[in-house]
């Protein structure tokens, strides 16, 4: 074990050293932070604009309804034709022109208004003129059939079903979006973290087999003490450089923001959006309390120790597959055959977790896919907010970590022999004899 230890020593302290790693390190904060700092600033440009409307209505009905705000502007239009408004309004360069025609009836409104623009107008600014449009069209049809709108409105109810367990756990319609949330987020860093580092594993085992320095380690120390230190080397050397791309992504999405006066709440996601149309029709307090009480029935700490577990034995049995790739090969462009067997059952797992954990996390197929050591990473991740037996869980791990011993057996057999293989580009075929050996 002695050996294993040097080895490990060895290939962290390379890695830890390595320029191009250092600047990778302090680097790849930076230019997210700078990014995500330059959506702001945009959104910031994007949101201070202030679009001019011009509007021609001829009906006479929506004098009272259109109401400008900070970023929108209504501008009525009178004693016009509808080509001297569109020629006024192209040559003045307005956001656009609302056309409202006199109809013989009310129910012509539905397909007889027009807006006239130099580009295609914003979803939004769209959908607001015509929940202005829809509103005094529908009070308008009430009325003439002899009813009072504003007694009907008075007289809807709206429901709001209460969710809770049958244990008497209060639960929320916001639960699985948060639940995919959190599931989702950490099945994707795992799989990001597998891919970036399986490849540091490889390149490094490429770069030592064609530089020869292997032939040298190999007299003193067995294959797999040598596979296992690189991959424990190169994990503990990926943690790290995670470590300090969390921390300093922290610090510099708090602080340059402050510092440049950037606005970051006017980011906002279609969920955002969608989140504040529900406060708006709910309340924000109604949304805000859906949400602790979302949170508080996570199970943080079960999830914490899980996604401990399941990133290390899933990281261990990728890298092992990786290092096996990167021995059995001369250059990296000598990978691409064997790279998509392992990037299948990664792809895989995220797509079952998006649409079928969400769906039903408890499903035959959820279950299936949370057992198979190559995908239950990812997609037990994605279903224990939703409430996963402990005992399936232990079990889902305990297949895992056995699957990667072995599997590092496997790849010791092909890293034991190609490692020292130069000049033959290997076969799948060649592959299977390697394990005889």
């Amino acid at each position: 074990m002695n050996h294993l230890a040097l080895i490990i020593k060895r290939e962290y302290l390379n890695k830890v050293r390595n320029k191009s790693f250092i600047i990778m390190t302090f680097l790849s904060p930076l230019i997210f932070v700078g990014i995500f700092v330059l959506v702001a600033y945009l959104s910031n440009l994007n949101s201070s604009d202030v679009r001019t409307i011009e509007v021609l209505d001829e009906s006479g009905l929506f004098s009272d309804d259109f109401e400008s705000s900070d970023n929108l502007k209504y501008e009525w239009i009178t004693g016009k034709s509808l080509e001297e408004a569109k020629n006024e309004s192209e040559a003045s360069e307005k956001y656009g022109l609302l056309y409202i025609p006199k109809t013989e009836s009310i129910d012509d409104f539905a397909k007889s208004i027009t807006f006239y623009s130099e580009d295609s107008p914003s979803l939004t600014v769209m959908g607001d003129i015509e929940d202005i449009i829809e509103d005094k069209v529908n009070t308008l049809k009430l009325r003439e059939a002899g009813m009072d709108a504003s007694e009907i409105k008075a007289l809807r109810i709206k429901i709001d079903t209460k969710l809770e367990t049958f244990k008497g756990q209060e639960t929320s319609k916001l639960g699985s979006g948060l639940k995919l949330g959190f599931g989702g987020m950490a099945g994707y860093l795992l799989f990001m973290f597998i891919i970036i580092y399986g490849n540091m594993i490889m390149r490094s085992v490429i770069e030592e087999k064609t530089s020869r320095i292997i032939e040298v380690i190999i007299s003193s120390v067995k294959p797999v003490k040598l596979l296992l230190g690189k991959i424990f080397g190169t994990s503990l050397a990926g943690i790290t450089q995670f470590t300090v791309w969390v921390i300093l992504g922290f610090v510099l999405v708090t602080i340059i923001p402050m510092i440049l006066g950037i606005d970051t709440s006017t980011i906002q996601t279609p969920q955002e959006q969608v989140l504040l149309q529900q406060a708006g029709e709910g309340g924000m307090d109604s949304i805000v309390q859906d949400i602790l009480i979302e949170l508080n029935n996570l199970p943080i700490a079960n999830l914490v120790i899980m996604f401990i577990l399941f990133f290390i034995g899933g990281y261990l049995l990728y890298a092992s597959l990786y290092a096996a790739i990167g021995a059995a090969v001369d250059s990296e462009t000598d990978t691409q055959q064997f790279m998509l067997p392992i990037l299948m059952p990664l792809i895989l797992a995220v797509y079952v977790g998006f649409f079928t954990v969400i769906d039903n996390p408890h499903g035959t197929v959820s279950q299936v896919f949370s057992f198979i050591p190559f995908t239950s990473p990812v997609v037990m991740l994605m279903r224990i907010p939703f409430g996963v037996p402990l005992w399936q869980q232990i079990l889902s791990v305990v297949i895992l970590f056995a699957t990667f011993m072995g599997t590092v057996w496997f790849a010791a057999k092909i890293y034991r022999v190609g490692i020292l293989m130069y000049g033959k580009k290997p076969s799948y075929k060649e592959l299977i004899k390697w394990l005889k050996y």
